[in-house]
């Protein structure tokens, strides 16, 4: 019998929405163990603001019969003020998730979901940090990952374009099909990205989409769509190199491997119902190229994915939202996506002897 996967889940920034999310989620059935990394005290004052139970037992390293949620104590610095931001817990942050990193490279724990954190306080604090990417890859010591974000939606196949719908039937907006963006470039000023697209890295992206997609998606025989970085995709050379020099002989050389690659394509239509047919996957040049559009396509519900990681890891896809933190009114739909996404990815693995 398969048992249960164990997900992590650390809030994040603690002043911050995600232990109003984690609590809302935690209200909800799922088919996973939940151990929350957090502060004990932090959860149970947010869970009394929210007026929400926080019944979470404390996390022995094992689950039980039937699925609870835990929490592995983690201490803040200083008490946590809801919508206050305090650099004396970014510390505190960056434990839970070296925590979590550990518990997942010593299977206690068998995937991450994340919530936000503030990229700003953390640095505030000194500690050099650009975002979860980065960090879970210099943490595991994964030397290539890849950044995908996700809308999980309608399958493709419900709805014949990108907006969201409403039904003639009921009246009520229907969600859009699923799209998934991968990045080839993550947290950099946009005047380094050119210099970051080298052949070698871009092979690489490529390489850990393709494979992660097959492994942990299920698609046999994935196909990606490529954006070309300049506008037009170049235009032949006369808006930009890049696609002639680097792009265009990555994608030849990788075709010859056998991987299902179209493009490099212009960047304004990749994203139109034409071209998304039959694709699984969209391949954006840097983070503002493709994450406007998946956000506008279905924000609700869009998470994160670190791809090539020895664990898999999902996350929610909205920030930390400050002024909403101890209101009651934060959205737990990404989490509850990125959970449902994390179960999903470990089924193939969940199914074999190791896993039982």
């Amino acid at each position: 019998m398969t048992r249960r996967p164990i997900i992590a889940l650390t809030p994040g920034e603690p002043a911050g929405i995600g232990p109003d999310v984690a609590l809302a989620f935690a209200q909800q059935t799922s088919d996973c163990d939940l151990v929350l990394i957090a502060d004990p005290a932090m959860l149970r004052a947010r869970a009394a603001q929210l007026n929400l139970a926080c019944n979470a037992r404390p996390w022995e390293g094992h689950g039980h019969d039937s699925p609870a949620v835990y929490v592995l104590p983690i201490a803040t610095n200083h008490p946590v003020l809801a919508g206050r931001l305090d650099p004396a817990n970014s510390p505190y942050v960056i434990e839970c998730l070296r925590r979590a990193v550990h518990g997942c490279r010593q299977r206690e724990f068998d995937a991450l979901v994340t919530g936000p954190v503030h990229k700003g306080v953390i640095n505030d604090a000194g500690i050099p940090f650009t975002g979860h990417t980065e960090f879970l890859a210099a943490e595991s010591g994964t030397a290539q990952v890849v950044m995908m974000l996700a809308a999980p939606g309608r399958s493709p196949s419900a709805a014949t374009h990108m907006e969201v719908q409403v039904s003639r039937e009921t009246g009520r907006r229907e969600r859009p099909p699923g799209l998934r963006v991968a990045l080839a470039t993550t947290h950099l000023p946009l005047s380094e990205v050119s210099r970051a697209i080298t052949r070698e890295h871009l092979t690489g992206v490529l390489r850990i989409l393709h494979a992660d997609l097959r492994t942990k998606f299920g698609i046999a025989d994935p196909q990606i769509l490529v954006c070309g970085l300049n506008p037009h995709a170049g235009e032949g050379g006369h808006l930009g190199r890049e696609e002639i020099d680097v792009i265009e002989p990555v994608l030849t050389a990788l075709r010859a491997e056998g991987l299902k690659l179209r493009g490099p394509v212009p960047a304004d239509t990749a994203f139109i119902p034409a071209s998304l047919v039959g694709v699984d996957a969209v391949l954006a040049m840097y983070h503002d190229q493709g994450l406007p559009v998946l956000k506008a396509h279905d924000f609700a519900h869009a998470i994160n994915i670190t791809l090539g990681l020895p664990f898999v890891r999902t996350s929610v896809d909205h920030g930390t939202a400050l002024e909403l933190a101890g209101s009651g009114r934060a959205d737990p739909s990404s989490l509850r996506a990125a959970v449902d996404a994390a179960i999903n990815m470990l089924k193939p693995q969940m199914n074999t002897d190791e896993y039982r």
